[in-house]
């Protein structure tokens, strides 16, 4: 997990923040349309509770508010879901993100809070 911590470290300086890397046993809730390749992928961080880091991530231009919509997953396993997504998950709480091809958007937004 050295190397995803240090781009995570670097993502963090990039938007002027000090990184919160994660532990590679805590959890993320994350959308299953994430394996489709829908886009946009779409991240977004609570504040951390219990085993979980407060990261929720989903694809596509709508959340749904399904119970079910979200699953957890260890961050260890997060290689094989989204891969891109790593290095922006050192950013603290209060932090969203939005990729798609060509396009990177990535902002604090204190509502998370």
């Amino acid at each position: 997990m050295t190397d995803v911590n240090d781009s995570q470290r670097e993502m963090a300086a990039r938007f002027g923040t000090v990184a919160v890397p994660l532990n590679s046993n805590v959890k993320v809730g994350i959308a299953r349309n994430v394996l489709t390749g829908l886009q946009p992928l779409n991240a977004l961080r609570h504040p951390p509770e219990g085993d979980t880091s407060g990261w929720y991530i989903w694809s596509g231009e709508e959340l749904s508010d399904a119970p079910d919509f979200f699953v957890p997953l260890h961050v260890s396993h997060l290689a094989e879901w989204c891969p891109q997504i790593l290095p922006y998950l050192g950013l603290p709480p209060g932090w969203r993100v939005l990729l798609a091809p060509g396009y990177e958007d990535v902002w604090f937004d204190e509502g998370l809070l």
